[in-house]
């Protein structure tokens, strides 16, 4: 298979893939840790995570804007060693205050780590970045379920030198990461090209501004890039259905085996693996990754639909239910991720897409966020519920649909061009 972006992008998904394996070590084993090894209390582990998760929110926008001033290479590398340096310290102490400080930075380099990555691949991949795209969250998942098994495979010790040589693990792979980062080119970056081109002078100046438009100006201004990122918030909402909602729902609703529960889990990572790269195709240009949003908003109501058909008393019907509901949301991830970063990049001023991608970053963090209160809030309603969510999913893919319209209808926030023109 032909990577995009040549080695650089082939390093790239070796670091996506090390990176996601060091973090199913970590996902698998944080709460047990903060209370086997840290002794932590339940409410003393909520407190930690939501505030390191609030810390985490500025993580998109600072590390966005700062790709387009500074080299994007080192940087990343950068922040790879600022995640290194957390987990490890999560080692030597078991002082809350302290443990919040550290999971507070590792979460804002754990954030800012994702922008820069996503930054990284789009300017190395150039026209070819929705398959990129495709090819790295295969790589992402690949690495996830890695981690989860050596995890799952490490617990069965269930002794405190086991949580600590998981969290160990984690810390390595950033360390390991930095070091491939710093192997990788740096990729071209015309927000840098535009303040060099601003030191020339007479006809050398207005032959590069024809060449190189004028910086844009502030994602904070662009209430059209605002607005779509709102709605991506909404969009995002698929993961935490799949990190809360499906297991919460068969468990509390349904008829279902507890020991079936994982197996719909595993229905996605499979899927993904084998589906995300010809879903490609479908965000190759912002036409397609618009008409997109159409099957987008039916995948989502089916799996609505599915949800609430699932509160049946009948197991199979449960059962093939919450098959078809996890089908459905699996292949709306897969279209949203596809079309989101066709969008989020073309909506980005090419002197800017730093800091736009930063503003973007923030619809992740946000959902992350109030996306459990959304979920268990459909849960406590009930089927409606699902039904509610999976209508209101569907209408918000439509509204993007329409915000996001072509040239013909309204102009798009930049030009049609793509980082490797520059």
């Amino acid at each position: 298979m032909q990577i995009p972006g040549g080695r650089d992008g082939r390093r790239m998904l070796a670091v996506t893939f090390v990176d996601k394996a060091g973090s199913g070590l970590w996902a698998a084993t944080a709460a047990l840790y903060f209370t086997y090894v840290a002794g932590l209390r339940t409410a003393e582990i909520g407190l930690l995570l939501g505030v390191s998760g609030a810390v985490g929110i500025a993580g998109p926008p600072l590390g966005g804007l700062l790709a387009d001033r500074v080299p994007l290479r080192p940087l990343l590398a950068a922040v790879q060693v600022l995640r290194a340096v957390a987990s490890l310290t999560l080692l030597i102490t078991t002082d809350l205050r302290l443990l919040i400080a550290v999971t507070a930075v590792g979460s804002l380099g754990d954030r800012a780590s994702s922008v820069l990555t996503k930054l990284y691949a789009t300017r190395i991949a150039g026209p070819d970045r929705s398959r990129y795209q495709a090819i790295n969250r295969t790589a992402s998942n690949l690495g996830w379920a890695v981690g989860g098994l050596v995890a799952a495979a490490a617990l069965t010790a269930g002794t405190t030198a086991v949580y600590r040589w998981l969290l160990t693990g984690d810390a390595l792979s950033f360390a390991a990461i930095a070091l491939l980062t710093l192997r990788c080119g740096e990729p071209p970056s015309p927000a840098r090209i535009v303040a060099t081109n601003g030191a020339r002078t007479g006809a050398d100046t207005a032959a590069m501004a024809q060449a190189h438009p004028a910086p844009a100006r502030s994602p904070w201004r662009d209430r059209r890039y605002l607005t779509y990122t709102a709605t991506e918030a909404v969009l995002f909402l698929d993961d935490s259905v799949f990190q809360i909602g499906l297991a919460l729902w068969a468990v509390t609703a349904t008829t279902l085996p507890h020991q079936a529960i994982p197996l719909l889990l595993v229905l996605n990572n499979v899927l993904v693996v084998c589906f995300q790269v010809p879903f490609a195709r479908f965000g190759t240009t912002v036409t397609k990754a618009r008409s997109a949003l159409v099957p987008l908003a039916a995948a989502y109501l089916a799996g609505g639909a599915a949800l609430a058909a699932s509160a049946t008393g009948n197991r199979w019907l449960a059962a093939t239910a919450l098959t078809l509901a996890a089908t459905a949301f699996t292949v709306a991830e897969m279209l949203h991720a596809t079309v989101s970063w066709e969008l989020s990049v073309a909506l980005a001023p090419p002197t800017a897409q730093g800091a736009y991608l930063g503003v973007h970053g923030l619809a992740q963090a946000a959902q992350r966020s109030a996306g459990p209160l959304v979920v268990t809030g459909a849960i406590a309603v009930g089927p409606l519920g699902w039904l509610g969510l999976g209508t209101g999913l569907a209408v918000m893919c439509l509204a993007q649909r329409r915000l996001t319209r072509d040239d013909d209808e309204t102009a798009m926030s930049v030009p049609r061009l793509t980082v490797s023109e520059h």
